[in-house]
């Protein structure tokens, strides 16, 4: 068609030349751009010429309309020889064609040649395909990649790995990697472009390249212990999570494929290996590889199981769970029996020789009374494997103690700011910890309750009316699931006030008498533990209980008791002091002995008749008489007589007087000798008759002696002395020639008599000292008798 057009050209011109009255020539319509399908934005060059002249002016044509409205996309050359779209769009497309307009001439040639232009909708979006279609792919395989645009021509192609990493140098539409490898991983696209201001088609679709290793096969142990003792089996299974894999076996990094041995065979496609008689020729690491034979695909080694071949069947451990013996009923004890290698034993267990249910490895059991006793265990594997017995395990079972709840202090019924201590204890039974409560409710440590490390004692440090009710307490095992019932209750009471303490007097007698017995009881109204403080005159005395007795009161005992009541050692509670008591003592009445015998009666008589009395008494008394300190078994009488019949060993005597009233008794007598008074009496009447015939003697020689001596004439007289004095002015004086005897002992009555016998004198101007109780009688006697009649009764 185009040398047609060419041959036309030339026709035409060559007619022209040769006559200028011929037709116009035609014009020629060519498309400068490269492609006449074109795509939005695109630039399209359309030329328009008449052969061997410039005179000509051109108009264009789009589908037989001429192009005359105004196209912003449209441009044409000065004498419209050529027609630029430059971003061609869909109202664009047409047929094209144009005619040629003479400059001086009015000559219009035919319409030229017509070009169709066609201008897609759309940019066009390649098509990204895959040589190998597997979701996965293998370090080493091939793989290409096709870049496809439908419509169109003149593309060149880019290609594109994870998102914009152009890669550089392939611009054909396939692209090849002739040995992936995991850099290759990753996302591929892939766009054309055409022209010399390029125009870019859409991006392709992506495509994903997933570049891995081969699976490591996964080796599992099908029977259920790796480490076997002679004569068991072993089977093996490898896979991975794919089909279309074989596998190979291997053996301490040996393959088996060549080494199976009489009791070893592979079985559904090579995946399982069965070892059914293991001897020591079966023992190391057993591993295998996959193989994907169509793709030519080799893994790495699985995993490696161990087969460990034991000579001997061990024997079972056996241990306790917790260690505790004796346990209590309730509590759980786990017995473990334990085989120490290899796996996959079942546990038989014995008490006392029976065989048990459980065949666990631990036997847990909630302990009672009936499972005390003896425990072991042996172990069984398969059908032929079986261990010795275990050693054997004694447990011992008792029952839970209830605890005692005991009072440390004397009483529980106290008062404001007392203390309180309570313990809890389990007889025979250590390590428990013990919680206290008070109506149930448990009892919480504060400023004033505290409780020893393991709570075993209960301390109120000053008890208030807060800390009145029953107590109990629990007691548990530290760490273990033991816990006791409550212990028996005890109530504590707090008092509101002080108690009251009441004084008493036994007997109960206003005044009391020296030798009286007197016993005062203090006692307190409530509670008990007390002990009491004894105060006289407001001092403290020792004394201690709340009895306080005097056997035998003394004028010293006078005075007014009281008492008070105290208790407690770490914090002490004292009562207020009782009411005063006053006791009076009087001194009790003496009674003394008087002798009766008279002085005329001594050289007649050796009898002697003694009289009691009772010292400043008005009141009336019956007598008792003592000889020698016991009894004289007769009718109390005033008087008693001593003879030689009735005393022959001159008794000690003694009396004391008795009477219905108080005082019922007096204090007794001095004691009365009787042994040698008779003769004492003798002698004492010689002596005195003795001294009172010497004073008559020198009272008349004085007389005497005054008549015969006459003084001198005219000598002056001195005066005259006294010559004899009065008793009194005798007794007065300390040169008295003889001074009457007041007592006499017996050594001194021996040596007067004796003295009196050698030298004829009975007087001595030395005075007697005082020695006897007998010589007082004797005086006694001689003031009595001078009351009486006047003469000289008994000296003492």
């Amino acid at each position: 068609m185009w040398l047609l057009k060419v041959f036309s050209v030339i026709y035409f011109t060559a007619c022209a030349a040769q006559d200028p009255y011929d037709e116009p020539p035609v014009p020629s319509l060519q498309l400068q751009s490269e492609w006449s399908d074109v795509f939005p934005s695109e630039k399209v060059e359309l030329s328009c010429s008449v052969t061997g002249s410039s005179d000509w002016t051109f108009t264009w044509y789009r589908n037989t309309q001429q192009l005359q409205e105004p196209d912003p996309n449209v441009s044409l050359s000065p004498e419209g020889s050529k027609l630029t779209i430059t971003a061609a769009t869909q109202t664009h497309s047409g047929s094209y064609s144009c005619e040629a307009h003479h400059k001086t001439k009015s000559v219009t040639t035919k319409s030229s040649n017509s070009v169709k232009l066609t201008v897609y909708a759309n940019k066009p979006k390649p098509t990204l395909t895959r040589s190998s279609n597997f979701d996965k792919m293998f370090p080493g395989e091939p793989v290409t990649f096709t870049c496809k645009v439908d419509v169109a021509s003149g593309w060149v192609y880019l290609w594109y790995h994870k998102g914009t990493d152009e890669i550089p140098a392939h611009n054909n539409n396939t692209y090849t990697i002739a040995s992936i490898d995991h850099p290759n991983s990753g996302q591929y696209h892939c766009k054309a472009k055409r022209g010399k201001d390029p125009f870019y088609t859409e991006e392709s679709d992506t495509t994903v390249l997933q570049v891995s290793d081969p699976p490591k096969p996964s080796l599992e142990l099908l029977s259920s212990w790796p480490d076997v003792f002679e004569n068991e089996t072993v089977e093996f299974r490898c896979e991975v999570h794919s089909t279309d894999w074989t596998f190979t076996w291997y053996r301490n990094q040996k393959e088996l494929k060549e080494e199976l041995m009489e009791d070893m065979y592979l079985e559904e496609d090579d995946s399982l290996l069965n070892v059914t008689v293991v001897t020591q020729a079966y023992e190391g690491g057993y591993a295998c590889k996959a193989h994907l034979k169509s793709r030519g695909v080799s893994s790495g080694f699985s995993n490696t199981v161990n087969v460990i071949l034991y000579e001997n069947v061990p024997k079972p451990t056996m241990n306790k769970v917790p260690g505790f013996n004796p346990m209590y009923v309730g509590e759980t004890v786990n017995l473990n029996c334990n085989v120490d290698v290899s796996s996959g034993w079942k546990y038989q267990w014995y008490k006392d020789g029976i065989e048990l249910r459980p065949i666990n490895e631990t036997n847990s059991i909630h302990l009672a009374l009936s499972d005390q006793g003896r425990y072991w265990c042996k172990a069984t594997r398969g059908e032929i494997i079986s261990t010795d017995f275990s050693e054997e395990i004694q447990q011992d079972v008792l029952e839970i103690p209830i605890p005692s709840l005991n009072l440390i202090t004397s009483w529980f019924h106290v008062f404001p700011t007392e203390s309180v201590k309570l313990s809890c204890g389990m007889d025979g039974s250590l390590n428990w910890i013990y919680t206290w409560y008070k109506h149930r409710q448990v009892v919480q440590a504060d400023n004033v309750v505290s409780f020893d490390s393991n709570g075993a004692t209960l301390s109120i440090r000053s008890a208030s009316a807060k800390h009145v009710g029953q107590y109990n307490c629990k007691g548990h095992l530290n760490d273990r699931s033991v816990g006791s019932n409550f212990s028996s209750g005890l109530t504590l009471n707090v008092y509101g006030e002080k108690p009251r303490v009441t004084l008493m007097q036994d007997p109960t007698h206003n005044v009391m008498h020296t030798e009286d017995s007197v016993s005062f009881s203090c006692h307190v109204n409530v509670s008990s533990g007390w002990e009491y403080l004894w105060l006289k005159d407001g001092s403290l005395l020792t004394e201690t209980g709340n009895n306080h007795t005097i056997k035998s009161v003394a004028r010293t005992n006078t005075g007014s008791y009281q008492c008070k009541a105290k208790r407690g050692r770490d914090t002490v509670f004292s009562s207020d002091q009782s009411q005063a008591v006053r006791l009076d003592v009087e001194e009790r009445p003496q009674a003394n002995i008087i002798l009766l015998t008279g002085w005329s009666e001594v050289f007649s008589t050796d009898s002697l008749v003694l009289r009691c009395g009772v010292h400043e008494s008005q009141n009336m008394w019956n007598y008792t008489w003592f000889k020698d300190g016991q009894p004289i078994d007769l009718q109390p009488s005033e008087k008693h007589a001593v003879t030689p019949q009735n005393d022959p060993e001159q008794s000690l005597y003694t009396c004391k007087g008795i009477r219905t009233g108080r005082p019922s008794y007096s204090r007794s007598s001095d004691s009365l000798k009787t042994k040698n008074l008779l003769l004492k009496r003798r002698v004492l009447l010689s002596i005195s008759g003795c001294i009172f015939f010497g004073i008559i003697a020198v009272f008349l020689g004085c007389i005497i002696l005054r008549v015969i001596r006459k003084p001198a004439d005219g000598e002056e007289k001195p005066e005259e002395a006294e010559l004899f004095l009065t008793m009194a002015q005798l007794k007065g004086r300390d040169d008295a020639p003889c001074p009457l005897v007041e007592y006499i002992t017996d050594a001194e009555l021996n040596a007067s008599s004796k003295e009196a016998d050698d030298n004829g004198t009975i007087c001595s101007e030395t005075p007697l000292p005082i020695t006897s109780q007998e010589d007082q009688v004797v005086t006694s006697e001689n003031q009595d008798g001078t009351e009486k009649n006047g003469g000289l009764i008994s000296f003492k």
